[in-house]
């Protein structure tokens, strides 16, 4: 679905960055089940991304003009709704920050593609939700704003992501993620978490950066470190593989999986613009290891060049604009329940594929 382009920061610069969402390389649901089992490792500092988010947050007013990004894919994780025909009582949001998923829950036109249609906020649906996220600041920012008379919510501040998850087994109706499970160390312990939370017969739905997410930022800062430092280091943080996913979420014991994946491709003026927002979307390098202080002036100035020959392309007024591309893997997963449609054996059918095609 190709989406009308807008512009998240055109009050703020004239040459602002424009989320122009283009038709994806891939987008297809699939699910793969890998081999072994997963491994935890340490990639992040939880510490250091904790901060980040705190430091981010407390800014409220540019935090709020960096949520662009954060809010559109929520409206996308909103609208998975749609085609789920019933209500749930309690759910939760995992990893909400500023409850940018509150905010597209109220939104009074839930179905872009039908303008025009009679279709009720998709809050209508939920009972209460349960917003939980580490970071006291970016949960409660917006606390005061009117969205949050549209809808039954309470906000909870979790000690630690990674758990232990303070609820019960089978608490609730349905659980929702947008944009934070790509900075969890252990994603299969917390996908189990998280099905342990769902009552039966009760939906995941989520979103997380992934694959070749910032590739052009990325590549451009390995060529300049290459140049100017005869070394590259870690500046983009790594992330998961749509391919993993699905086999992630069957080993987590979720059942009817649908994985796709889309890109979002925003034009910026200059990579310091991009990484000023990356910023103040609480989304800076956490990795462990990771060098610290600023990047050098000298490296910053050959990747803005880099990247400008090699990703920047012209617009109408002769500007150059540089693209970044946010690589989003929707994620759906149902927690095993007594009624829930079952594969059939192997070897069941009775309907010869030959016969169908009309080979020999």
């Amino acid at each position: 679905m190709r989406l009308t382009p807008f512009s998240p920061t055109a009050l703020r610069r004239p040459l602002s960055s424009r989320l122009v969402p283009k038709i994806p390389h891939q987008k297809r649901p699939y699910a793969f089940q890998t081999s072994g089992i997963p491994t935890s490792f340490q990639v992040f500092n939880n510490r250091t991304k904790w901060l980040q988010r705190e430091r981010a947050a407390s800014n409220a007013e540019a935090s709020r003009q960096a949520d662009y990004l954060k809010d559109e894919v929520a409206m996308r994780v909103a609208e998975r709704l749609l085609d789920v025909k019933r209500t749930f009582p309690l759910t939760l949001d995992f990893g909400a920050y500023t409850n940018s998923l509150a905010r597209a829950l109220t939104n009074p036109n839930p179905d872009p593609s039908q303008p025009d249609a009679d279709i009720p906020p998709l809050a209508t649906k939920i009972g209460k939700l349960v917003a939980a996220d580490s970071s006291q600041k970016a949960l409660f920012r917006d606390a005061e704003l009117e969205f949050n008379k549209e809808i039954n919510m309470e906000r909870v501040v979790l000690p630690y992501e990674e758990g232990p998850l303070p609820w019960e087994d089978n608490t609730f109706d349905m659980v929702l993620s947008s944009l934070s499970m790509h900075w969890i160390n252990d994603l299969p312990g917390v996908l189990g978490q998280i099905n342990r939370i769902l009552k039966p017969d009760a939906p995941f739905i989520g979103a997380m950066l992934g694959g070749d997410t910032l590739f052009e930022l990325r590549t451009s800062l390995q060529l300049a470190e290459q140049e100017r430092r005869g070394g590259i280091g870690v500046h983009v943080s790594p992330l998961a593989d749509v391919k993993d996913v699905g086999g992630l979420l069957g080993k987590a014991g979720f059942k009817m999986l649908t994985v796709d994946v889309e890109d979002i491709v925003v034009e910026y003026p200059d990579t310091f613009a991009l990484m000023e927002d990356l910023q103040a979307m609480g989304e800076g390098n956490a990795v462990l290891g990771r060098e610290v202080g600023a990047i050098g002036k000298d490296v910053l100035l050959a990747a803005e060049g880099i990247y400008r020959e090699l990703h920047g392309s012209k617009v109408e007024d002769g500007t150059v604009r540089l693209p970044a591309t946010f690589r989003v893997i929707h994620m759906i997963g149902w927690k095993e329940g007594g009624d829930q449609p079952k594969p059939l054996p192997r070897g069941s059918g009775e309907i010869n594929l030959r016969d169908v095609l009309g080979t020999k």
